[in-house]
């Protein structure tokens, strides 16, 4: 058994800035569980840039500024309080950060650059060429492995554990490596997971790794899920496959045009044109396609990004990533052709329910979440681009803050017999599960699960199209129950991992689905056609999801925090 004053679940920019801050405290020992090796985590992934207000480019920027473009680009869903905080907070995370070694570009005054990126009033958007999450995440790795944070990588998370008193008090975990279950006590834990976005597997910017596990067991264990139904579409999904294409394309001036050559978002945003926020843009490039105005047909239609006149030195120079992408996988040079690009699930903005977001504590007494995984309510109904490195860089560190406190005024909670009886059960369930004969393929319930998901629950949502997606998820868990897997060695079995990644999609899906159904309206990414407005007398509030004593799913709502931003019509 190990045991460890703080236990952090993920390795992305928000994970390891958590073990970092904890790391950081005399006393204090911190261990970090992965499934992967720490720096191929999800955001690495990340290409655009991290938001903070600097004034490096443009003077006039204001941290108030800041807030009232989140809270504008979230469709007023977002706790005002806590978009504030975070605002206030982002300069010191970027400086921290470069003063930690990341590589930001420079300007021609060495200061870090900044450029315009959607929603956003002025270009406030620092970066690293077009790989930003890459150096944020190699960069905090190095100070972990200087601070002794202690890394746990191939371990799976499968369950939290709780002492009698409902406090968490450590989790049980699949060792990859070694095939068995482990056991692990910890005065505090902090879930920062990521999101689900490969729920929507079909099209999705995520990588595979994506799978909504953090979400699924603290719902398990007790605590709500919030806002589950606003899932973001990023509306530059590389055409064939849906691999993102960042919107530094667009911050950097490139244009989409549609199949007549026409750039038709100034039909839809006629002052930010290409830079409005991403739903905006994505329900555009939809409603291009819809009405005969894409290349191609079905599946397979698209609009394209047209970079051609940003001319070779910035493309090579700021976007060479995303012409490497595009040339492997749409086989076309963005130097000289339009690149195919249609939206595809980019973002879980609703997430594990945290109560203070000054501590990024949750519900259950001694668990914290960070990162995409959580719901601090600051992205709502539509998160901006570049807020979400500076969520993972800004709560990141508060979330370890939080959890290195509560850890040195909290004794270890007993949690012996509960950690013996959870490992013992999911000992039984490997063996059970990995040596069934019968059942359906996991991998068909994870394919059938995708499809519900984009066709039903996807970027526009209607009653009869979640309800029979609610059917046809509620069948899956059914299937799962009795699923078959076929794998029985211990060691790397990746069909167990894949079947527990599975069980927790099937558990995030339905929370999206419910809270989809549930909300009458459209609100930024959460496009209902059978309800086509914003319903602020009555949608002002958060949806909360949580597991009842009998097992069932059950919803509530909390109201969304205003202290002085009025709803007003989003006009880009």
């Amino acid at each position: 058994m190990e045991q460890f004053d703080v236990l952090v679940v993920g390795s992305g920019g928000a994970g390891q800035r958590a073990a970092l801050e904890v790391g950081r405290r005399k006393g204090l020992n911190v261990a970090l569980i992965t499934k992967i090796f720490p720096t191929r985590s999800a955001t690495a992934m990340a290409q655009g840039g991290v938001n903070a207000c600097l004034n490096n480019v443009a003077a006039e920027d204001t941290i108030e500024t800041h807030t009232f473009d989140t809270v504008k680009g979230s469709d007023y869903l977002g706790d005002q309080d806590a978009i504030e905080f975070f605002c206030s907070r982002c300069p010191e995370g970027v400086l921290e950060m470069d003063h930690m070694g990341a590589p930001f570009s420079r300007t021609q005054e060495n200061k870090i650059a900044q450029r315009n990126f959607g929603g956003q009033s002025y270009p406030r958007t620092c970066y690293s060429a077009d790989k930003t999450g890459h150096v944020i995440l190699h960069t905090t790795y190095e100070q972990c492995l200087k601070e002794g944070v202690h890394f746990l990588q191939e371990w799976y998370l499968l369950d939290l554990v709780k002492d009698a008193n409902g406090h968490v008090g450590g989790a049980v975990v699949w060792n990859m490596k070694e095939g068995r279950v482990e056991q692990i006590k910890a005065k505090a834990v902090i879930l920062s997971t990521g999101g689900a976005g490969r729920i929507f597997w079909t099209r999705t910017t995520n990588p595979f790794l994506s799978t909504g596990d953090g979400m699924a067991a603290a719902f398990r264990a007790g605590n709500a899920l919030k806002d589950m139904e606003m899932i973001q579409f990023h509306p530059t999904g590389l055409g064939r496959t849906g691999i993102l294409m960042s919107e530094a394309v667009r911050g950097e001036g490139g244009y989409l045009l549609n199949a007549e050559g026409e750039r038709f978002m100034k039909k839809y945003a006629p002052n930010k044109m290409e830079l409005a926020s991403r739903d905006v843009v994505a329900k555009a490039i939809e409603d291009e396609i819809a009405a005969g105005r894409g290349f191609g047909s079905g599946l397979n239609a698209y609009v394209v990004a047209d970079l051609r006149h940003l001319g070779p030195e910035v493309i090579i120079e700021k976007l060479h990533g995303i012409r490497d992408l595009a040339m492997t996988f749409e086989h076309c040079d963005p130097l000289v052709q339009p690149v195919p690009i249609r939206p595809t699930c980019h973002y879980t903005m609703g997430g594990i329910d945290v109560v203070d977001y000054k501590t990024c504590a949750c519900e259950l007494p001694g668990l914290f979440s960070s990162g995409e995984a959580s719901c601090i309510s600051i992205h709502g109904a539509n998160r901006l681009g570049g807020n979400s490195l500076a969520d993972g860089v800004v709560f990141g560190k508060v979330s370890g803050a939080g959890a290195a406190d509560y850890a040195e005024t909290h004794e270890q909670p007993n949690v012996d017999a509960e950690l013996a009886a959870a490992a013992k059960a999911w000992e039984a369930k490997f063996t059970e599960v990995t040596t069934r004969e019968g059942g359906r393929p996991v991998v068909e319930i994870r394919d059938a699960l995708a499809d519900a998901m984009w066709n039903k629950v996807g970027i526009f949502r209607n009653e009869d199209g979640i309800t029979e997606a609610l059917k046809e998820i509620d069948q899956l868990i059914e299937d799962y129950k009795t699923c078959y897997v076929g794998d029985p060695e211990r060691t790397y079995n990746m069909a167990f991992v894949n079947y527990c990644e599975i069980g927790s999609m099937l558990t995030v899906a339905k929370a999206i689905a419910m809270g989809a159904l549930h909300r009458r309206e459209s609100r930024g990414a959460h496009i209902r056609e059978d309800h086509p407005k914003r319903n602020d007398e009555r949608y002002l509030k958060h949806s909360l999801i949580k597991l009842g004593a009998n097992g069932e799913y059950e919803l509530t709502e909390r109201d969304v925090v205003f202290t002085k931003y009025e709803p007003q019509e989003r006009k880009y």
